[in-house]
């Protein structure tokens, strides 16, 4: 049986339609506001295991208390919940991101679950509203990990549960939310589908954009990072791979998805990319990154797009 939290009915009823084959196993609650204290009290109780992976994901707060106020909150709010009403939770697993690994060092190097984000949360205190966007998602998914770590800690003679933290950088893949337009995209699927409707200027297209990782194996990860009694109290990078836009459109091209720009074919140099060490999911959660190819996934993703919204590209 598989519960989930929704912001409204709408939400809830949409995804009662699409699990119609499961019928019996899915049910919601509503949570309106997961800022609220006590948010999240009737929705863990009687579980054996809770993912969390509601955060605010966009670059276009003004303050940047829009995005850390819910990452926060959110995320010590469920775990305060789970020790006042659940006591039969086991594992809590929480979506942070490949974000909170990342601070700037200069040339390539590899990311690992031991690097933590220090730039974006100073550059939040010292700027506020001034801050990079780049900067206030980093910051917020930075903040709202480490409190999570810290109430673990603050709390561990009163916890009787574990926590593990799945950090993916850009998630690509087949889209199974409810949208309203291809402007309501996901910020990372939004961020590929901008670009093939705008190249940008060479520099721009060739230089190292993120990690990617297909959201089919996020998905795997978080229901192994649950089962297996090892990933407790542990972080891990969810990727199998970097890329900058060019690699999008080579990729696309090379297994025939039709009009798809050229833009600089072969200028791409990954020997500049930031890389990120997955061995720890792989060792630990048995991953095996079966979506593995760009190409595939993000031809899934077009796919996905161009079906519900025939007129986009």
């Amino acid at each position: 049986m598989s519960r989930s939290t929704v912001r409204s009915q709408s939400k809830g009823e949409y995804l009662v339609n699409l699990y119609e084959n499961h019928k019996g196993k899915f049910t919601y609650i509503i949570v309106p506001d997961i800022e609220k204290e006590d948010a999240f009290d009737e929705a863990v109780k009687g579980v054996d295991g809770v993912l969390h992976t509601a955060s605010p994901f966009h670059f276009k707060a003004d303050d940047p208390k829009e995005l850390v106020g819910p990452a926060v909150s959110g995320t010590v709010g469920i775990l305060k919940s789970v020790v006042k009403n659940a006591p039969s939770v086991k594992r809590v697993v929480i979506t942070s991101s490949a974000a909170s690994l990342l601070a700037p060092r200069p040339g390539p190097y590899t990311c690992t679950e031991a690097d933590w984000n220090t730039s974006s949360p100073a550059q939040i205190e010292k700027l506020g509203r001034d801050a990079a966007p780049g900067d206030k998602y980093r910051g917020s998914k930075t903040l709202a990990e480490k409190a999570a770590w810290e109430f673990m800690e603050s709390n561990k003679e009163a916890i009787k549960f574990d926590l593990a933290t799945m950090n993916p950088p850009y998630i690509f893949g087949p889209l199974i939310q409810e949208l309203s337009g291809v402007d309501k995209l996901n910020e990372s699927v939004g961020q590929f589908y901008r670009a093939l409707q705008n190249i940008p200027a060479k520099e721009a297209a060739v230089s190292y954009v993120g990690g990617w990782v297909d959201v089919r194996d996020v998905a795997l990860a978080h229901s192994l990072a649950l089962m297996k009694e090892k990933a407790g109290g542990l972080r891990f990078i969810l990727s199998v791979g970097s890329f900058s836009w060019q690699d999008t459109y080579d990729a696309l091209r090379a297994v025939g998805v039709a009009n798809i720009p050229e833009g600089y074919s072969g200028a791409a140099d990954p020997s500049k990319y930031i890389t990120y060490d997955n061995s720890r999911s792989k060792g630990v959660l048995g991953l095996e990154y079966a979506h593995h190819e760009l190409g595939k996934t993000l031809a899934d993703t077009l796919g996905s797009i161009r079906k519900r919204f025939p007129e986009s590209l």
